[in-house]
């Protein structure tokens, strides 16, 4: 293939990928299968490697972002990003309405009603229809750089449609899906993890991560709703610049409707108070803002609030109920969680019958008794949540909930430790504990492999067909047929499925085994370092912490993971079974006279041929062990431009440090002639 057939490729790859992206996160219509974008994505990647010319900075293969900065860059915005005046009641809406029609001469505007998203505002910079820069609102005059991290975003265009000259600012709101949101906090769950407490604090914490992979591995969207400088594109009221911006390739909410009169601006709040519940990602209210462009000016601003817009907010919905009773459930780390079992009520447009008391000291601290009557509300409108006990309507037949002293599931004694807060069943063959191990394997964040349902994991381990993770891999397709409603073809599906994940990475292998406090981004810090389950078996606790991404109760966790005989076990059965246990390599290298082999090296700043991801993978191929934190077991500290402290603590301590030159000739198997000794 020459050139030109490669550049005709690339850029039917590039088009086909970015219809892919809308259909998926824009329209949520999907036309193929995860697996068909994938073979999409690598081809591309493929002639990408073949010839790097043919590489722009807006590729979707550029979209996991550069390296890991060490502190994030703050960055002026040219005009502020206010925040909008809130509105809590009819009356509220009313007088802001009426200061409104008082600053323009008493003459009533059009509003345009948009739904208010539950997320963290943005203010992108495209320099003739290419994105080259996005930061955070921060305190409205100076924000954070999350450029790289934007990027991650496949729902935000990095190329507009159209021709659109010169510079562009738009602004809009970074969001998480309600089903990416559970999903999120479910994996932090089983990881152990704090949970976030609703899907504007998943998407800002997501976006303003250090690490851009971390940010794309979170599926955030992202909805534009303002021009800077309209009047530059000829634009002349709100509703033009949202159906602009649609024309340029951005995603808009198109729920948005010019009203005429206050009437119609009540019926829009009305409309969407349940209806808002349908929408796959949260909304907390109303924005009113007026629709000529031109009044805008004449209304003008506060030092904090455009005098032109208003939030209206939708009262969080809260409704009692009685506590039924507290069941409690068994995780797949033993853990054991108190759940309340309600009488059903109707939030947000879902039923509620359970709610989560996390664990014993929480079902003390609120004070819950089976028999109370209850205020409930779902946190962010996802989560269901106690607010408060009725102490008021106790009747003195509720009954104090206790922990049990025996595991529900299997009858095993419990344990506490005492720095822990959660009661644990010590039993690693507890049929609950199997069972939630089973469907973490199974989940999209581990193996994926579809048919691998609850009723099903159940019936495996209930029929004892199942009692490890690894005995998916053996089971004969008679067995499976043998389970109640489970047809020939559903079985055959799933023994396709079960087949299909051996060939799934090292990475997403780890992250399904259930390791403590082992999360995805976790699973793929380790592969990345060590590339070998059995490399990664025989690394110390020392080692392990050292890893950038990697503290020391992760490390305690892997490591105390390996050193049980019955994981070990196991990954001898699923290396039988033909699973990858290795992560492949570019090309072999001869480690023995290479003069990396065995040292400990950080990075610091930015490199100039490399990333730093890339400098890290070229260091370990050569023996190297990369780690984050400087300290005087460090052989060599490598300073790219713009270096953080790590480099003045380098000094201090005086480590041998390299410029990238002296770091490229280490890797090519000399002693790096230009570094820096101090």
């Amino acid at each position: 293939m020459d050139i030109e057939e490669a550049r005709r490729e690339v850029e039917e790859l590039r088009k086909e990928i970015a219809r892919h992206n809308v259909l998926y996160y824009v329209k949520d219509s999907p036309e193929i299968e995860d697996d068909a974008y994938d073979a999409l994505m690598r081809r591309l990647i493929e002639l990408e490697n073949m010839f790097p010319s043919l590489v722009t900075e807006n590729s979707p293969t550029r979209k996991v972002g550069g390296p890991p900065r060490e502190e994030m860059v703050r960055v002026a915005h040219d005009v502020p990003m206010l925040s909008l005046e809130n509105a809590f009641s009819r009356e509220d809406v009313l007088a802001f309405l009426e200061r409104v029609a008082k600053g323009l001469d008493g003459v009533f505007p059009e509003i345009v009603c948009e739904l208010k998203i539950d997320g963290l505002a943005v203010s992108l910079l495209y320099e003739d229809g290419e994105f080259v820069q996005g930061k955070t609102r921060g305190d409205g005059w100076v924000g954070e750089d999350v450029t790289e991290n934007l990027r991650t975003i496949r729902s935000l265009p990095c190329s507009l449609q159209g021709e659109v000259k010169g510079s562009l600012e738009v602004r809009g709101e970074v969001l998480m899906k309600k089903a990416d949101f559970e999903a999120l906090n479910r994996e932090r769950e089983e990881s152990e993890e704090p949970l976030f407490a609703n899907p504007r604090n998943a998407a800002a914490g997501s976006l303003r991560q250090l690490d851009p992979r971390i940010t794309r591995s979170r599926r955030l969207g992202i909805f534009l709703y303002q021009v800077v400088h309209p009047e530059a594109r000829g634009l002349k009221t709100q509703w033009d610049v949202l159906r602009w911006l649609e024309q340029c390739g951005f995603p808009v909410q198109k729920t948005e409707r010019v009203c005429r009169d206050a009437s119609e601006i009540f019926d829009y709040i009305e409309e969407y108070r349940e209806k808002r519940h349908q929408l796959p990602y949260g909304t907390d209210g109303v924005v009113l803002k007026v629709n000529r462009l031109s009044d805008w000016q004449r209304l003008g601003e506060t030092s904090k609030s455009p005098r032109w817009a208003i939030a209206f907010k939708y009262p969080p919905e809260e409704k009692t109920t009685r506590v039924v009773d507290i069941a409690v459930s068994v995780g797949r780390t033993g853990a054991l969680t108190p759940v309340a079992v309600l009488e059903p009520i109707e939030l947000a447009g879902t039923v509620v019958q359970r709610a989560s008391l996390h664990n014993a000291d929480e079902v003390a601290r609120k004070d819950v008794r089976i028999g109370d009557r209850v205020v409930v509300r779902k946190a962010g409108e996802i989560i269901p949540e106690i607010v408060r006990v009725e102490t008021r309507l106790r009747d003195g037949k509720e009954r104090i909930f206790r922990m049990p002293q025996k595991c529900p599931d299997c009858g095993s004694d419990v344990v506490r430790l005492p720095e822990e807060v959660a009661v644990r069943c010590p039993n690693r063959n507890c049929p609950a504990q199997i069972k939630e191990g089973l469907r973490h394997f199974g989940s999209r964040s581990g193996m994926d492999i579809r048919g691998l349902g609850e009723k099903v994991v159940n019936a495996l381990v209930d029929q004892g067909l199942v009692k490890d993770l690894a005995d998916l891999y053996f089971l004969p397709l008679e067995s499976l047929v043998s389970i109640e409603r489970m047809g020939e073809k559903s079985a055959s599906n799933l023994l396709e499925a079960i087949q299909s994940s051996r060939s799934k990475p090292l990475s997403k292998l780890l992250a399904a085994l259930g390791i403590r406090y082992v999360g995805t981004r976790a699973a793929q810090v380790l592969a990345e370092a060590y590339g070998s389950m059995d490399l990664l078996a025989e690394a110390s606790i020392e080692e392990l912490s050292a890893l950038e991404g990697i503290g020391p109760r992760i490390a305690a966790s892997v490591a105390s993971f390996f050193r049980d005989p019955q994981n070990r076990s196991m990954l001898e059965k699923f290396r039988k079974a033909g699973l990858k246990m290795e992560e492949p390599r570019r090309a072999p290298v001869e480690l023995s006279d290479t003069p990396l082999r065995g040292k400990k090296v950080v990075f610091t700043g930015e490199l100039s041929t490399m990333t730093r991801t890339q400098a890290q993978a070229l260091a370990r191929e050569r023996g190297a062990l990369p780690v984050d934190h400087v300290g005087t077991s460090v052989d060599y500290v490598v300073v790219g431009e713009k270096p953080g402290s790590k480099a003045e603590k380098a000094l201090r301590l005086g480590l041998t440090i390299l410029d990238e030159k002296g770091f490229l000739q280490l890797l090519q198997g000399s002693p790096g002639s230009d570094k820096e000794e101090t």
